[in-house]
């Protein structure tokens, strides 16, 4: 079967050379044809791996070794033209270099229909694979013949139709970049790590040639003197930099090189009118100059109902509102628990002293821990486990939970308007919501989430270091180095929120991290996180990746509270998560390898994360409560009782 099939596969690339020729015949673009030479090349190479690994005795480590040498050579004339695909077709990409082999995507889209089953195949899962005890040749062809065929998909018209006109390279440009401070220098999708920064190079020289010859094709809205001047020298700083990724000066790169090139390639967008008809620029903000700024991307919309607002007063008023709300104990069922009673905002809106809540019924905890509600609005999915879809839902969800707040939409609307000041206040608010003809539950929520969400909005030392001239310490800066390399925090916690949000910034991701009970390290936690919402074997123990920012006032950590110190939550990852300390977690996400750290390394790695400690200014609570017209509300206290 395999023989028949490379068969097929030789007549069909032999059809594919004479569409590429013909293709490059009717366009004389240096930039088209450049493409369909590089898709050319890399559709041979597969073409080649398939030989060999047919014709290789897999059990003789000699031939072993040449398969491995033949798929890192794939892997560059991968990247020769990476720029394109990832950002023209991301779904066939997950087939050509797929980074798990089962994952189920959580994409923007997801607010509107379930998550579905995406097979990955490829390059990476090949290379993966040949590190297993017993390796099928069967299942290694499957990996790399999914990979071929999904190439094919890239010479389609409904593809390179959008190659003809320069809008597409701005968009292909941006998600480079994006990932040039993300997944190409971490080894997000390199196995073998010592290739990360040759294959960086590599693709780094491919992308100057694109540059040139896209510049060729439309001198009108080509990369100007200055961009290609700096490019110029981002290759030359890497070229001086070590092989070694964990050597690599990943905040210099950054901040010197990729941050500046992705601000002009924005204002490219801008100057050029770049439109685009792709989900992957679904969230992305063409306004916005920094890769380490927080309108980089949205994930939530704070206002709710309130959305279209803009006027100061009425802002002012919303959030005074929602302000009084956030500290009362009129949203619980027994009026004596508020948001403020699991979320305290001088603890930056966690609980820092149990290691969960307690339940409503005052005696028992809740199962997981309160996450900060800080930078929460920079998720698309809401909750550890993702079960909601808008910070709004995850309010009510909170108040009509019987374990937390215990009410209802109906209770919680009649006791707020018994209460004048609220009442008033939401009328003369409801000019501004004409979808909406009174006040409802919606309206009371939606002044919660955009209350809290305004302390979301500041920014750490390293943010500044990064956007500006400030100066970060040397520990702080080495350990940002190891964070992007060998400690390999992030290939799950990406910039700039340093969660679970990567490029094109669309999607929750969730990982299996086989977090321990929080009562006896030696049993795996028994809370199934995000199997609970969307069953599937890849989501059992799986949970949502949290931001880093703020973590050094955000303990205890983990869903359920199971480290109480930084320090131990590093030497989780560094053992190799549960699987790491003997935990039967056949699905973990994370390496179960140990990182090797020294204590030298996870000290710089607190480091840095205590340089991203934001400058918030916290307030004082309210100093009373407004009253009811039912005397028995009257004796809610600020903040609630327990």
């Amino acid at each position: 079967m395999n023989k028949n099939y490379l068969i097929l596969l030789s007549i069909s690339f032999i059809a594919f050379i004479s569409i590429s020729f013909k293709t490059c015949l009717l366009n004389e673009s240096s930039y088209n044809s450049g493409y369909h030479h590089r898709l050319f090349e890399f559709k041979r190479e597969q073409l080649e791996l398939l030989d060999l690994i047919q014709n290789s005795n897999l059990n003789s480590p000699t031939s072993l070794n040449k398969v491995k040498e033949k798929i890192n050579s794939c892997r560059i004339y991968l990247k020769k033209m990476d720029f394109w695909l990832r950002y023209l077709e991301p779904i066939s990409y997950k087939k050509i270099n797929g980074p798990l082999p089962v994952e189920w995507e959580t994409e923007v889209f997801e607010k509107f229909e379930k998550p579905y089953q995406r097979v990955g195949a490829g390059l990476t899962l090949a290379a993966l694979y040949l590190e297993e005890p017993m390796i099928e040749k069967d299942s290694l062809l499957s990996l790399i013949q999914q990979s071929h065929i999904s190439s094919s998909v890239f010479s389609a018209d409904s593809i390179t139709d959008g190659l003809k006109s320069y809008h597409h390279f701005f968009l292909c440009n941006r998600l480079f970049l994006l990932n040039l401070s993300t997944i190409y220098t971490t080894g997000f999708e390199c196995p073998d790590t010592s290739l990360v920064i040759p294959e960086l190079r590599a693709m780094l020289r491919e992308v100057k040639e694109i540059n040139k010859s896209f510049k060729e094709s439309f001198p009108e809205t080509a990369l100007d003197e200055n961009y290609l001047s700096l490019f110029d020298r981002m290759i030359e700083f890497s070229k001086g930099q070590p092989s070694n990724y964990s050597e690599f000066d990943h905040f210099t790169f950054l901040k010197v090189y990729v941050n500046p090139l992705f601000a002009m390639n924005q204002g490219f967008i801008r100057n050029y009118k770049v439109t685009s008809r792709s989900y992957i620029d679904y969230s992305l903000n063409k306004n916005c100059n920094s890769i380490f700024s927080k309108s980089l991307y949205i994930g939530q919309n704070p206002k709710g109902v309130f959305l279209r607002v803009k006027e100061a007063e009425a802002l002012a008023e919303i959030d005074r509102v929602g302000k009084l709300l956030f500290y009362d104990p009129i949203l619980s069922g027994n009026n004596m628990r508020s948001c403020a009673s699991c979320h305290k905002p001088t603890e930056y809106f966690t609980d820092t002293i149990l290691t969960t809540s307690l339940q409503f019924d005052r005696q028992t905890s809740l199962r997981r821990n309160s996450p900060s509600l800080i930078n929460v609005e920079y998720n698309h999915l809401i909750m550890l486990d993702g079960k909601h879809i808008s910070l709004q839902n995850q309010t009510k969800g909170v108040i009509e939970n019987p374990h937390e707040l215990g009410s209802n939409e109906k209770e919680v609307l009649q006791k707020v308007m018994s209460c004048k000041e609220y009442k008033k206040a939401f009328g003369d608010l409801l000019k501004y919501t004409p979808q909406e003809k009174e006040i409802t539950f919606d309206h009371i929520v939606s002044a919660v989430t955009f209350y809290y969400s305004k302390f979301s909005r500041y920014y750490s030392p390293f943010d500044e270091s990064m956007n500006a001239d400030e100066v970060l310490s040397a520990s702080a800066k080495q350990g940002f180095n190891l964070f992007m390399s060998k400690a390999q925090c992030a290939t799950c916690h990406f910039v700039p929120l340093f969660n679970g949000v990567k490029p094109p910034y669309t999607n929750s991701e969730f990982e299996v991290l086989g977090v321990p009970d929080a009562s006896s390290l030696k049993n795996l936690s028994t809370d199934k996180g995000r199997f609970e919402v969307h069953s599937a074997n890849e989501t059992n123990n799986a949970f949502r990746t949290g931001t880093v920012r703020n973590a050094a006032h955000t303990g205890p950590y983990m869903h359920n509270g199971a480290f109480k110190s930084l320090r131990e939550v590093i030497d989780f990852y560094d053992s190799g998560g549960g699987s790491g300390r003997g935990l039967d977690v056949p699905n973990q996400t994370l390496s179960s390898d140990s990182l090797h750290l020294s204590d030298a390394e996870k000290n710089k790695l607190i480091a840095f994360i205590f340089s991203l400690d934001e400058k918030i200014q916290f307030e004082k609570a309210p100093e009373a409560l407004p009253q009811s017209k039912v005397s028995v509300l009257n004796n809610r206290k600020v903040g609630g009782e327990y």
